[in-house]
């Protein structure tokens, strides 16, 4: 597949070249434009199966009149949140597992991450503290139009969400655990 920048990316991300480059050099395929929303319909990717689907710190975009406490702010996100689970889960193969990268203190707890996707037909395997030494050259940053080449803060409440299909889980008998510091949750158990 023929390596190309998008122009949009680099306005919005100018650090990205190099991080592109090497990535294209390592062989990896690059892809740019894909809605999460509808990625299962996209001609590339709908005959494709993948082992892990990653999303670090999903955001529906910036507005100037509103803030991340607000309602209306609040329910963007959950409708992205909603799509990409939708989406993400036609792409998964056997076994596959959807990582998603999410502060979990207010007010994005108030995006309900877990009932998401638990309406989605998947369910929380795991949960892990978020430790950006564990991604060498990854920066977090804002996107949207407001700042976006700059970091936000991750604060001490972030964490990568694991989620399989439900169908899976019972399938295999698995552990569901939650891993913050030393702390461990047994989720194996719970019954909802």
């Amino acid at each position: 597949m023929p390596f190309h920048i998008s122009e949009k990316l680099l306005e919005r991300h100018w650090t990205a070249r190099n991080h592109l480059h090497e990535l294209n050099e390592l062989g990896c395929t690059l892809l740019h434009g894909i809605n999460v929303k509808d990625m299962h319909e996209d001609n590339f990717l709908k005959a494709m199966r993948f082992d892990r689907i990653i999303f670090n710190f999903p955001h529906a975009g910036h507005d100037p009149t509103l803030c991340e406490r607000d309602e209306e702010l609040i329910l963007r996100h959950r409708e992205l949140l909603h799509s990409f689970f939708s989406s993400a889960r036609c792409l998964l193969s056997e076994n596959g597992e959807i990582h998603v990268s999410h502060r979990d203190d207010k007010p994005y707890k108030h995006w309900d991450i877990r009932s998401s996707a638990e309406e989605r037909g998947l369910i929380l395997k795991e949960m892990v503290k978020f430790q950006k030494n564990d991604y060498p050259g990854y920066h977090n940053k804002r996107g949207g139009d407001i700042k976006s080449n700059k970091t936000f803060p991750l604060g001490n409440k972030s964490f990568i969400f694991k989620f399989s299909l439900k169908n899976d889980l019972e399938d295999n008998k698995s552990i569901s655990k939650v891993y913050i510091d030393d702390l461990s949750i047994d989720f194996s158990n719970l019954m909802v």
